[in-house]
């Protein structure tokens, strides 16, 4: 697809059927799974394996309703009934691991609402191939993906009084001739540091990769830091890029540094705006001299901390920050903001917050302060509507495993506030650990197998399309752990499934034009995610900086009830590798999915609209965003009679929609003459509200006429004083 020019939108109907029957559901995802799998060589046609296996259950109803009795290809004469209370499972042992293709579940009358399907190599260690959640009798026909010896229907919830109950559970697919199958599980490579008390040479370590990574912006290094759980004392973790540290308990108290864990600007003469890509997870500090220094910039998490003291943004001398990111975190003491521009805190416990430069926003934040926006410029929510914090890894005894913490709604302070956080926990074996050389092939094969993926640190080039097809499947990285796509494919690509869960990674835009970088969902994607959303939570997106990069649309969200927690999208404006058409990229997230929240949203520096909005209920709680710095002129941006495209647009089809905390900035250092005709565009429907909007000119650098379509008052009476212009509410 050309990068020139605005690519054809693919719209759903604004008034739509979302909820289906079971069989509806099962068949259109049958339909998604089968139009995203990866092209393979021809293979015997699936066959049924379990007629005749063994089979054993959790319960019976009696002795005239056993488990063999859904094995035994009597489909309406013998069945398994267990007894009448929820939880209750079913499996079959199907003497040798298969690829499996589908099931078909024949219910009598008392049939699962709710039922996972999942697979065992061992019968021990289970993994979810696909969730059913609103299940209607009859007879189910399920796509299934991967392998396994043993599956299991897993009832979680009746639709009658009685127990489950099968005429017959039919699982289809191959054995043999796929080819060696990859193990999951193994040791995390030479980059990620795994520590514990009685460690040798912390310090000393932490101070190597610091010195390797302070000023890296764009080198290859990546690296991870893992703290076993108990106590380290006398550290100061510097953080520099591409590095992460996170400790290794399932709760941030199990893992305590009396010390720091530091980001400060001293490679960059005490400016903060480009410590970028790196992060902190699952530690309690004590820092030495009460506050804890964290000056950072877009693209840096902080998450499940708990710091006894309190913690200062600002870099060493006070000098710029642009913002950065917190959550599920506490701060014993006082936040000092300082010099940071924008701010997102979220589902936290705070002791006080100093200072409001442009836009601090807060949701379900115990201590914020309230909203007071335009000045201070405070925007506070009392709760997150929804959310569902990043999977981690953790060990449990001496097993590592991967957390995946389970929704909220309405949620307000820690998960972990009240002892340990609800959830599940997954064995390490059930992951593919992907290293270094590791191809697209492969790790397509590890995902059709059933396994999750944990990217190691390091730089990965794809030369096809990563397929995400299974419901429940986690993609996690450590380390700022990079994707490259080759020969302009699409990097990484989710069926529209169930709880798919994407953290932890970095995709840079390879030198050849992708149309697309990240997807949720293909075109038309209409399933109900509600109960089980997918999450892409500190994944990031360049296109420039480390080299030539293009890519027309970074991210792409077909997929109703997605969840975007903390991402920072972002054409280069500097580095290697950019300029106008250099690093073409017209589009940054588009959104055509229903019901679709982002929580911490930044994107920056598109040629045309950094966010457009097509699906209805869409929510944003902070938005930040530049404009690209290097348009030559303003013929370049002009928009048919509009001057400039607008920084977040929602399309006139749509009749419901709302955001919080949101803020526009231009710097047209090429051509300050620019003018932007303003920084917002949207309906005006009173299902459509915007609150605590700001548009500003960075030294006078371009400006706006207004702040959103033709209101709010035009910056240019500022000048070159870099004083926003706000909108309290709109309309």
């Amino acid at each position: 697809m050309s990068s020139v020019g605005s690519p054809p939108v693919f719209r759903r109907p604004a008034s739509r059927v979302r909820r289906a029957t079971v069989g509806a559901l099962v068949t259109s995802l049958a339909g998604s799974l089968l139009a995203l799998a990866p092209a393979t060589t021809a293979q015997a046609a699936p066959t049924l394996l379990s007629q005749g296996r063994t089979a054993t259950a959790s319960s019976t109803e009696g002795g005239a309703f056993s488990a063999s009795a859904a094995v035994d290809g009597d489909l309406t004469g013998t069945r398994w009934a267990s007894a009448w209370q929820d939880a209750q499972w079913i499996q079959v042992d199907l003497g040798s691991s298969a690829t499996l293709s589908h099931a078909v579940l024949t219910w009598e009358a008392a049939y699962g609402k709710s039922y996972d399907i999942q697979a065992s190599e061992n019968g021990t260690d289970w993994r979810t191939v696909t969730t059913v959640s609103a299940g209607d009798g009859g007879t189910d026909n399920i796509t299934l993906s991967g392998t396994g010896r043993y599956i299991r229907m897993n009832g979680l919830t009746r639709a009658t009084g009685y127990g489950f109950s099968l005429w017959e559970f039919q699982v289809y697919g191959t054995t043999g001739g796929t080819g060696p199958t990859l193990p999951g599980g193994g040791d995390l490579g030479p980059n990620v540091h795994v520590v514990d008390p009685s460690t040798p040479g912390i310090q000393a370590k932490l101070d190597q990769v610091f010195q390797q990574q302070e000023s890296a912006q764009f080198g290859s290094g990546r690296h991870a830091f893992l703290f076993k759980p108990g106590t380290y004392n006398g550290l100061n973790a510097q953080i520099g890029f591409y590095t992460q540290i996170a400790g290794l308990g399932l709760r941030p108290g199990d893992t305590t540094i009396n010390g720091d864990v530091t980001v400060d600007a001293g490679w960059f003469n005490g400016n903060a705006t480009q410590n970028f890509w790196r992060g902190a997870e699952g530690l309690t500090l004590n820092p030495v001299n009460g506050t804890d220094r964290w000056a950072v910039s877009q693209a840096s998490s902080f998450r499940r901390m708990h710091v006894k003291g309190g913690l200062n943004l600002a870099p060493n001398g006070y000098g710029w920050a642009s913002g950065g990111y917190i959550a599920d975190s506490k701060i014993d003491g006082q936040i000092g903001n300082y010099s940071q521009q924008q701010w997102y805190t979220r589902e936290s416990s705070i002791g006080g917050w100093s200072n409001s430069v442009w836009n601090q926003t807060f949701s379900g934040v115990e201590g914020a302060p309230a909203t007071s926006f335009p000045e201070p410029r405070y925007t506070t929510l009392d709760t997150t509507p929804i959310s569902r914090e990043k999977p981690y890894l953790y060990l449990d005894g001496n097993e590592y495993k991967v957390f995946a913490p389970a929704k909220r709604v309405n949620a307000r302070g820690t998960s972990w506030a009240n002892g340990a956080p609800q959830g599940e926990s997954i064995p390490l074996n059930q992951f593919y650990v992907v290293k270094p050389g590791a191809t697209a092939a492969t790790i397509n094969q590890a995902l059709a197998q059933g396994l999750h993926l944990l990217f190691t640190p390091g730089i990965y080039h794809v030369d096809q399309t990563i397929n995400v097809n299974r419901a429940n499947t986690i993609v996690l990285g450590l380390g700022l752990a990079t994707v490259i796509p080759d020969n302009g494919v699409t990097a990484m690509k989710v069926a529209d499934v169930d709880g798919v869960r994407l953290a932890g990674f970095l995709i840079d835009a390879g030198p050849v034009n992708s149309p697309t970088l990240l997807e949720l969902g293909p075109q038309n994607s209409s399933a109900d995610h509600a109960a089980n959303p997918t999450t892409v939570q500190d994944v990031y997106i360049r296109i420039g900086g480390a080299g030539a990069g293009k890519a027309t649309t970074s991210v792409v969200v077909n997929s109703d009830d997605a969840i975007i927690d903390h991402t920072w999208v972002w054409r280069a404006d500097h580095g290697e590798g950019w300029g106008w058409e250099t690093n073409r990229a017209d589009y940054g997230v588009r959104v055509n999915g229903d019901d679709v929240l982002a929580t911490g949203l930044f994107v920056e520096h598109f040629n045309k609209y950094d966010v457009e909005w097509y699906g209805e209920r869409g929510r944003t709680i902070f938005y930040q965003n530049e404009k690209a710095y290097d348009a030559p002129n303003q013929a370049a941006i002009q928009n048919g009679s509009t001057k400039g495209y607008a920084a977040y647009r929602v399309d006139d089809s749509v009749n419901t929609h709302e955001a919080w905390g949101l803020g526009s900035y231009c710097n047209y250092n090429v051509d300050p003459t620019i003018v932007q005709d303003h920084g917002f565009k949207a309906p005006v429907k009173p299902g459509v509200k915007f609150h605590s909007l700001l548009v500003v000119s960075l030294g006078g650098m371009g400006h706006y006429n207004h702040v959103i379509n033709d209101t709010g008052a035009s910056t240019i009476p500022a000048g070159t004083s870099t004083v926003p212009s706000t909108v309290v509410s709109f309309p």
